[in-house]
């Protein structure tokens, strides 16, 4: 029986709750700060604490403390010869990133596990909840606080199709992610589908499953028709899983498509790429686009990019290999082959308007306060 299902009474008081994200400005910062707006809403006293530089001097990107060691603790400065072997070892070298990452990746699980214990005082929270698995070590140290992880994805299925394993340390890897995930008070992931993917192939239980879906607010002006109609591509560029040079192809069958974000992609891609830009542009568009791999764990996975383009009233153009999209209404399969044509197809005013209606009203069904609410009966169980 997992938390929620345990009987108990309306919540008396406001609770405590600790928020763990990395928060990099993309997806990994979207949801952590709806959960932390949510509750805060609700009354609760709410902490949300950035890891992202947790062994530097400084978080600000471009700052000289962001390269630097935050404490001469050994085990700080343990965390920070990781990170340094990391980067040179795992990121442009192909024969470490595939050999070498396991490595660097369990490591850095378990001294965030022990810094962080040291340093939060966890027993002073009525809830924990991690966003983000380099941090969820820290959710087994024995804390009197109940616990959530909210999982972005199977971790160990996504580090091996980044090609960042190699086969024996998949097995290795997720046998370890196994017996965590099944070990976890309470359990969620971005999305659900990602849920039955750990089900159906890691063979976890689900008894620990509070599932709280991605969510949106939906804007309150949307998206309106216009001729051509113009594409956008809203999110990080930076993972391998987003297939860039798919959508560098797509960019030559449909010149309108702008691309936003970051880091700055290769211009030898000739993508029209447009920098940085908040989810507010995207209402100056008719479709939102999303390009990834064919693996198995992103045709059944999900990308937080959606529901900013639902937000919007958006029709969403997904691959056609990308399984559950009766889970989003709103979305339009493609293929690289059918791409232009599917545009054309919802170019008339009409047809757009009725792809747009139904985008926009699978976001309120989506809205944050529906997708989180889990977390207050969650809360609620709490003596």
């Amino acid at each position: 029986m997992t938390t929620v299902e345990r009987e108990a009474g309306p919540a008396t008081r406001p609770r405590r709750v600790l928020i763990l994200a990395q928060l990099d400005g993309f997806a990994n910062t979207v949801k952590p700060r709806a959960i932390e707006e949510f509750l805060r809403d609700r009354g609760h006293d709410v902490r949300l604490v950035d890891t992202n530089c947790l062994a530097r001097a400084s978080g600000e990107p471009g700052s000289v403390g962001r390269m630097l060691p935050g404490s001469l603790r050994p085990v700080k400065l343990a965390l920070y010869a990781n990170d340094v072997a990391s980067k040179v070892l795992t990121r442009r070298w192909r024969f470490g990133r595939r050999h070498f990452s396991y490595y660097v990746l369990r490591t850095d699980h378990r001294l965030r596990r022990r810094i962080l214990a040291d340093e939060l005082a966890l027993d002073d929270f009525d809830l924990v909840i991690c966003e983000t698995p380099f941090d969820s070590g820290v959710l087994t140290t024995g804390t009197s606080a109940r616990t959530l992880y909210d999982c972005p994805n199977p971790w160990a299925d996504e580090v091996f199709y980044e090609h960042r394993l190699t086969d024996r340390q998949h097995a290795r890897f997720r046998h370890w992610e196994t017996d965590f995930l099944d070990g976890m008070e309470n359990l969620s992931f971005s999305w659900e589908s990602y849920g039955r993917y750990a089900r159906e192939h890691y063979g976890i239980s689900g008894s620990n499953f509070v599932q709280l879906n991605w969510g949106c607010t939906p804007a309150k002006e949307r998206a309106r028709f216009a001729e051509p109609p113009r594409v956008a591509y809203l999110g990080s560029l930076s993972s391998r899983f987003i297939d860039l040079p798919l959508l560098a192809r797509l960019s030559r069958r449909y010149p309108g498509i702008h691309v936003y974000g970051g880091p700055p992609p290769d211009p030898a891609l000739g993508l029209d790429y447009r920098g940085y830009a908040s989810p507010e542009v995207l209402r100056e568009y008719q479709f939102g686009l999303i390009t990834c791999t064919t693996d198995l764990l992103r045709r059944e996975g999900f990308s937080a990019k959606h529901l900013h383009y639902l937000a919007q009233g958006l029709p969403v153009l997904v691959p056609g290999w990308r399984r559950h999209l009766d889970l989003l209404r709103g979305s339009v399969p493609y293929t690289e082959d059918s791409f232009a044509s599917v545009i054309d197809g919802l170019s008339a005013p009409d047809r757009w308007r009725r792809a747009s209606d139904e985008a926009y009203e699978q976001a309120v069904q989506l809205d944050w306060n529906r997708t989180l609410e889990p977390l207050q009966r969650l809360l609620d169980a709490v003596p």
